[in-house]
C-alpha cells in the first residue's frame, strides 16, 4: 500500500548532469512543499535539460521494491549519498511501485497531472486475483466475474456496447475471408481500421493491464488484449499495408487452414516455426501469418509505423489450439482461454467492441461493416426445466419465481413452458451447458447455497451389495505383507524402456503415448520392480532399511491383438540393517535372501496354496546362487533373490545389498482355492525328534522336507529345518541337513513305541528314495 504522504506526484523544474558520474543526473522536483528537492536517478527517459514531466516521487520513509534485489522484495527508502551527491528520494520505476516488472526508465505521469497529489488517488486502486477454475473457464473475463456477482448480490451489470463506429469507407471488397474446415474454425470476422497513430496507452489502459499481469505495448494491442481481458475473446491486430503488399497490391484473401507440412512461421517472439498438418494457421496467398489463437507471425506485427489494422476477432476449435500451444510451448492468455472453450458469437461482440477503442485511442476510423465468414451457425439452445426435477435432484422445492430470478440473473433467456416447466435458452457465454436440467439444477444450487440443501437418505432401497472377489484377495496380499512390516508404494505405471533395462523385462513391444507429459514417461511398464527401486534409492537418502512391496498392473505385448495383457504384479524389496541400533547394542546383520524367501513362503501359507514349490533358478537381473523362483503347480509365478550388482549400479545402488522378488498376483491368486479346511488346535502334547540327513551337496533342502512329510504321514505334524553342516567329518561333496520333526495325534498322547516307529518309517524312506546317510547311526 503507498503511503499517501511520503509517494507522491511531483513536476519536474530542471535536469542537470551529476558532477561525478556521467550515467546520474541530478533532478529538481517541484512537489508542493515550501522548497523543491533535488534527487539523483538514472532512468533513460529523463534526459538532462529535460522540463515540466510529471514523475512520481518517493521520499523516505517510503516502503518499495528493491530495484536491485533478486529474488524481489521490499525495502524502506534512507537518505544516502550517491557519487558524493545527498540524495533522499527518488523518482520511481513501475517496478519498485509494485505495477510492472519493468524498471528500465520511470513513470512518467500524463501532462497536466498537479504536483504534490498522493500517487493512491491518481493510480491506486485494488487488486482482486480470482482463482479461476476449469469448470468456470467463463470467468476468465471481467464480464464473467461481473455476471457471477450479480447473480449473487442483485447489482445490475454494465455490458458495454458493440456496436462499432463506422467512420471510415466499407470495408466490403477490401478483405476477403475464407475458412477451410468449419470443424476447425467455426468463424472469423475481419475489421478494418484506418489512420491509426501508433503510441502509448493513457495511463489508466496501462495500469489496468500492469495490474492484470500483462505488459502494455502500445494503443492498437492494449486495446485487443483489454477486450480480451473484459469480454474473454482473444483478438489480434494486423499490419494491413504489409497484407496488401504480400498479396502484390491486390485484396487481401485471409485463409484458416490446416498447415502445409514444411511450412515456416516466425512468430512475435523471434522463433522460427516448422509446421505440420496439425498446426492451424492464419494465412495469405503467399503462406501463413499467424499460429490461430497462439501468437502472431513477426512480419504482419503492429509496429510504430502502422498507419492501418486489420483486426482479427474469431473462434478456433479448442482442441486444436491446445495441441499447438503444447507441441511449440507456447503458453499464452489467449491459448489459454480458447483451449478451454469459447462460444462463436462472442467474436463479433468483442471485435466491434475492440474496434470502437483502437479508434478512440488511435485517431483512425473504422471501416463499415464487418467481414464475417461464418459457415455454421450454432442454434440457440433451449431446454426444459421441469420444476419437479429440481427436486428429485436436490431434495428441495425452489419456487418457480425465484429459478426464474436466478436464472434471468445469470443471462438466461426463461419463458414459461406450462404450471411447472420453465423454457430456458442459455446465452452463449456459457458453452458449459450441456447436460440439459441437470446443469441449469446446478445453477440454481450454486446461487441459493449449498448450505441450504438438505441432508436427506435415499428414497430408494441401496441395491444389493455385491463383492469383488479380485480387490479383496488383492487387499487381503497388502494386510499380509504390511504384517510382515513391508511399506507399500506407488509408482508411476509410465515409464522408458531404458529405465527398465537392466532388469530384463518381458521381450515384447512397448505400448507408446503419442502426447506424453513428459519425455521420460513415454510408455506403459513391462515391470513394477523398476519403479519400487527407484523409490528405495530415494528412501535410502534418508533411512537406513527399506522393507517395501508394490501391487500393480504391467502391460505386456499380444501379437494377436493391438491391446496389451494387463496383468498385476507384486514388487518386494528389502535392503539395509534387520535391527537397527539402539541402546541394547549395534545395528543387526544386514537383510538377506532369507528374509525375503521367508516373507514368500509366509505369502504362500497364508494364502492357504497348494502344490507350491521354491526352486533354484536363475535370471540376468538377479545375483547367481542367489536366487529362486516360486512354483505353483507347474506355472512359475516369480522369481526373487539378491538384486545383480550390475543392476543395481543402474538404480544408483551400487554396494547395496538389495533383495527383490517379482510375481504375477493374477497367477498367484488365480491358483488360490476357492475353499481351504482348517484342523482345530490339537489337545494333546506333540513328541519331539531330530534327524540329521546326508545328503549330495546339489540336493534341495525342500526335496528332503518333502520325503520326510511323505514319510511321516499321519502323525508327523511339522518339519523345521534347523542346521546345515559341511566339514571333515562327512564324506566331500555332500551336507548334513538337521531337521526337527513333531509328531501328534488328534486324539491321544502319542506312546515313544509309537513315535519310534513313526521315526524309523521316516528314516527308511529317505535311505530308499535319496539314498541318503541317517548321520550317527551309520
Amino acid at each position: 500500500e503507498w503511503h499517501r504522504d511520503r509517494i507522491v506526484t511531483a513536476r519536474v523544474l530542471k535536469v542537470d548532469q551529476h558532477p561525478n558520474a556521467d550515467k546520474l543526473k541530478l533532478v529538481t522536483l517541484e512537489y508542493g512543499a515550501a522548497e523543491p528537492k533535488v534527487v539523483v536517478t538514472g532512468a533513460p527517459n529523463l534526459k538532462v535539460g529535460d522540463a515540466g514531466q510529471v514523475v512520481v516521487l518517493a521520499l523516505t520513509g517510503s516502503v518499495l521494491f528493491d530495484g536491485h534485489a533478486t529474488p524481489k522484495k521490499l525495502m524502506e527508502l534512507k537518505p544516502t549519498q550517491l557519487r558524493g551527491v545527498p540524495s533522499d528520494a527518488m523518482v520511481c520505476s513501475g517496478y519498485e511501485l509494485g505495477t510492472t516488472e519493468d524498471h528500465e526508465g520511470i513513470i512518467l505521469l500524463p501532462e497536466g497531472t498537479p504536483a504534490g497529489r498522493p500517487l493512491a488517488d491518481l493510480m491506486g486502486d485494488v487488486v482482486l486475483e480470482v482463482d479461476i477454475l476449469p469448470n468456470m473457464a467463463r470467468c476468465l473475463a471481467l464480464l464473467g466475474v461481473a455476471r457471477e456477482v450479480s447473480a449473487i448480490t442483485g447489482a445490475a451489470v454494465r455490458v458495454p456496447a458493440e456496436t462499432a463506429p463506422a467512420g471510415g469507407p466499407a470495408i466490403a471488397g477490401r478483405v476477403e475471408v475464407s475458412i477451410a474446415d468449419p470443424e476447425l474454425s467455426n468463424r472469423y470476422i475481419a475489421y478494418l481500421i484506418e489512420g491509426v497513430n501508433i503510441r502509448e496507452s493513457p495511463l489508466d489502459l496501462q495500469t489496468r493491464l500492469n495490474y492484470a499481469g500483462m505488459r502494455p505495448i502500445n494503443n492498437v494491442v492494449d486495446a485487443t488484449n483489454f477486450v480480451m481481458l473484459e469480454q474473454g475473446q482473444p483478438l489480434h491486430a494486423f499490419d494491413y499495408d504489409v497484407l496488401v503488399k504480400r498479396a502484390g497490391g491486390k485484396t487481401p484473401h485471409i485463409v484458416v487452414r490446416p498447415a502445409k507440412p514444411g511450412e515456416i512461421l516466425v512468430t512475435l517472439d523471434k522463433a522460427e516455426r516448422k509446421l505440420t498438418a496439425d498446426h492451424l494457421v492464419i494465412a495469405d496467398a503467399v503462406g501463413p501469418i499467424a499460429l490461430a489463437g497462439v501468437m502472431g507471425g513477426l512480419e504482419t506485427e503492429v509496429t510504430s509505423a502502422t498507419k492501418n489494422i486489420l483486426l482479427e476477432a474469431a473462434h478456433f476449435d479448442f482442441v486444436s489450439i491446445r495441441r499447438t500451444a503444447k507441441a511449440f510451448d507456447l503458453p499464452s492468455e489467449a491459448s489459454y482461454r480458447f483451449s478451454r472453450g469459447l462460444h462463436p458469437a462472442t467474436a463479433q461482440s468483442a471485435g466491434r467492441r475492440a474496434a470502437q477503442m483502437i479508434a478512440e485511442l488511435s485517431g483512425g476510423k473504422v471501416a463499415a461493416g464487418e467481414v464475417d465468414c461464418y459457415p455454421a451457425r450454432r442454434p440457440p439452445q433451449v431446454i426444459d426445466l421441469p420444476l419437479a426435477e429440481v427436486r428429485r435432484l436436490l431434495g428441495i422445492d425452489i419456487p418457480k419465481a425465484e429459478a426464474t430470478r436466478v436464472l434471468k440473473a445469470l443471462d438466461f433467456q426463461v419463458d414459461s413452458a406450462g404450471d411447472a416447466v420453465l423454457r430456458v435458452t442459455a446465452p452463449t457465454h456459457r458453452v458449459d451447458i450441456q447436460d440439459g436440467p441437470a446443469d441449469l439444477i446446478e445453477e440454481l444450487a450454486r446461487i441459493g447455497g449449498y448450505d441450504r440443501l438438505p441432508a436427506t437418505l435415499l428414497a430408494d432401497p441401496l441395491p444389493a451389495q455385491l463383492g469383488n472377489a479380485e480387490l479383496a484377495a488383492e487387499e487381503e496380499v497388502r494386510d499380509r505383507l504390511v504384517g510382515y512390516g513391508l511399506q507399500e508404494f506407488i509408482t508411476y505405471s509410465l515409464t522408458t524402456p531404458a529405465r527398465e533395462a537392466a532388469l530384463a523385462p518381458p521381450a515384447g513391444k512397448y505400448v507408446h503415448l503419442v502426447n506424453p507429459i513428459i519425455s521420460d514417461r513415454d510408455c506403459l511398464r513391462h515391470t513394477v520392480l523398476a519403479g519400487v527401486l527407484e523409490c528405495v534409492a530415494a528412501n535410502l537418502k534418508h533411512v537406513a532399511t527399506v522393507r517395501a512391496f508394490e501391487i500393480g498392473p504391467v502391460f505386456l505385448a499380444r501379437p494377436e491383438d493391438t491391446l496389451p495383457d494387463e496383468r498385476t504384479r507384486l514388487a518386494i524389496a528389502l535392503t539395509g540393517p534387520r535391527s537397527p541400533a539402539d541402546w541394547s547394542g549395534p545395528a543387526g546383520s544386514d537383510l538377506d535372501f532369507f528374509d525375503l524367501k521367508g516373507i514368500v513362503e509366509g505369502l504362500v501359507r497364508d494364502l492357504h496354496l497348494e502344490n507350491t514349490a521354491i526352486r533354484v533358478a536363475q535370471a540376468a537381473h538377479l545375483h547367481p546362487g542367489k536366487s529362486a523362483q516360486l512354483v505353483v503347480g507347474d506355472v512359475v509365478i516369480g522369481t526373487f533373490g539378491e538384486l545383480h550388482p550390475k543392476a543395481a549400479a543402474a538404480f544408483e545402488l551400487a554396494r547395496k545389498t538389495v533383495l527383490v522378488g517379482e510375481f504375477d498376483l493374477t497367477g498367484l491368486l488365480g491358483a488360490r482355492a476357492a475353499r481351504f479346511a482348517y484342523s482345530p488346535l490339537a489337545k494333546y502334547p506333540a513328541a519331539l525328534r531330530d534327524v540329521a540327513v546326508i545328503v549330495p551337496e546339489a540336493t534341495p533342502a525342500e526335496t528332503v522336507a518333502a520325503e520326510v512329510r511323505a514319510g511321516g504321514a499321519g502323525l508327523l505334524s511339522g518339519v523345521q529345518l534347523f542346521d546345515v553342516y559341511r566339514g571333515d567329518s562327512i564324506p566331500a561333496g555332500t551336507k548334513s541337513l538337521a531337521f526337527a520333526l513333531s509328531y501328534q495325534a488328534a486324539d491321544r498322547t502319542l506312546t515313544d513305541k509309537e513315535v519310534d516307529k513313526a521315526h524309523q518309517k521316516i528314516e527308511a524312506r529317505l535311505k530308499h528314495v535319496l539314498k541318503a546317510s541317517i548321520r550317527g547311526k551309520e
